[in-house]
């Protein structure tokens, strides 16, 4: 019996009503006024949509480290708790939401944003001193982590995951992807280090191993922690991660205990080879956010690199559906726990063939919701009529995102549509009511 998207599955200890859920992106409510509102307007309508689970969007576990200036950063227990009224207007709502724990490491703000450049705030961390090609898109200094300072914040992990318990949330995930300091610790790319947390694959991946167990230590053994990871790495120069490495890993998760891994292709730098589709000119060409761009880079030389470097990873990443497949295929061949397929997964179709095979057991989808909040109805239902709001891929929201504005849906036409939508539906229940009421007299 094959399995569906409306099937139930469970996470370590947490049952899940579905086999769909949000894949985390830059929301961009961390810097906003009130966080678990700015959240909970995402999310809400998402999961009273059906959407079974909600893995907010990476979430950094000290004060600095951001990689925009939207994202939260979790400096104190208090600013955590913060986040309570989220995780309960989501759970009544009927679903579930997980937290993304990371840190941007060597690609932090304090690396790139002249806002938050040395001086005002702690240089970039890095597991290893940088290579020379790195060093030329690299404005500062960073700080390379000693042995006492890797176990240190593997403890921090470990102490912001208890506070989200505490919060409500339902479990955590941990960032390895996306060119992020988790990743950076998993790449020969990065780590070249010689004591523990270097060498070979075993090596590269004890931070995240000590971080799984500091999790079990401060939140409880039982709270669900789940990995998403670079399983297969490009790089422009030298070796990255390949997929034998990419599963070894997945094993390695499974025998420190998490409960779920999500393997992806990533690139070395930050670009959008994990969105994809095409190249944001509209945003470029907006003097506004031009503007925005120039103050955050500081530069016109680097903010050039920014535009070409876009352009460049948009001709060789273009939009392929399930652009994962593989990946999290060979994956779930190779493990027990439950395998998160994400990337390029746009139709109810494309989720039911993924399942129906076996190559993975949860479907994720990001940045569509913010065109289609309501996305979960139509993919739960395996509808086969497109939606006239679906996601183009268009990544006119990648650019505002990066500079920390909210993450919404910045295509036009998508929002013409939407008003009509919303004219037709108040005339509608105008028309209903006027025939209601002379029926009545």
């Amino acid at each position: 019996m094959s399995i569906r998207l409306a099937d139930p599955i469970t996470l370590g200890n947490l049952q899940l009503p579905n086999r769909l859920y949000r894949a985390p992106v830059l929301e961009g409510a961390g810097s906003a006024r009130d966080p678990a509102a700015a959240y909970a307007h995402h999310f809400v309508p998402n999961v009273a949509a059906g959407l079974g689970l909600v893995i907010q969007g990476n979430t950094i576990v000290l004060p600095e480290g951001r990689t925009s200036p939207g994202m939260s950063a979790i400096g104190e227990r208090a600013r955590m708790l913060a986040l309570t009224p989220l995780t309960r207007a989501v759970h009544q709502a009927g679903g579930k939401i997980i937290i993304q724990l990371g840190h941007g490491g060597l690609f932090a703000l304090e690396g790139w944003h002249r806002d938050f450049a040395p001086g005002r705030s702690a240089p970039p961390l890095a597991p290893s001193p940088t290579r020379m090609w790195l060093r030329v898109i690299q404005r500062s200094d960073t700080t390379i982590l000693s042995t006492d300072d890797v176990a240190r914040l593997a403890e921090r992990f470990g102490i912001v995951a208890g506070w989200a318990r505490e919060a409500g949330y339902d479990g955590v995930q941990l960032a390895g992807s996306n060119a992020k300091l988790l990743h950076q610790f998993l790449s020969p790319t990065f780590n070249r280090r010689r004591d523990r947390y270097g060498g070979d694959i075993v090596g590269r991946t004890t931070f995240i191993r000590e971080i799984r167990a500091a999790i079990a230590r401060e939140a409880g053994a039982d709270y669900p922690v789940l990995l998403k990871y670079t399983a297969v790495e490009e790089t422009p120069f030298g070796r990255g991660i390949d997929l034998e490495e990419g599963v070894q890993i997945a094993r390695i998760a499974e025998q420190a205990g998490f409960c779920a891994v999500t393997p992806v292709i990533a690139d070395a730098l930050p670009n959008t080879s994990i969105c994809r589709g095409e190249f944001p000119r509209p945003s470029f060409d907006n003097p506004a956010m031009r503007r925005r761009l120039l103050g955050a880079t500081g530069s016109r030389v680097r903010n050039a690199a920014v535009i070409v470097g876009m352009w460049l990873a948009a001709r060789k990443y273009p939009f392929a559906p399930v652009w994962n497949r593989d990946v999290f295929a060979a994956v779930k061949a190779a493990v027990d726990i439950p395998v998160f397929a994400v990337g390029g997964i746009r139709t109810p179709q494309e989720a039911a063939e993924i399942l129906a095979h076996g190559h993975a057991d949860m479907i994720g989808i990001g940045r569509p919701f913010y065109a289609e909040p309501d996305l979960a109805r139509r993919f739960l239902a395996e509808s086969t009529a497109p939606s006239v709001t679906a996601c183009e891929s268009c990544n006119r929201c990648i650019v505002p995102q990066m500079l920390g504005m909210p993450g919404v849906c910045y295509n036009p036409e998508i929002h013409k549509i939407r008003r009509r939508q919303a004219d037709e539906s108040t005339q509608a229940d105008s028309t209903q009511a006027t025939d209601a009421a002379q029926k009545v007299a």
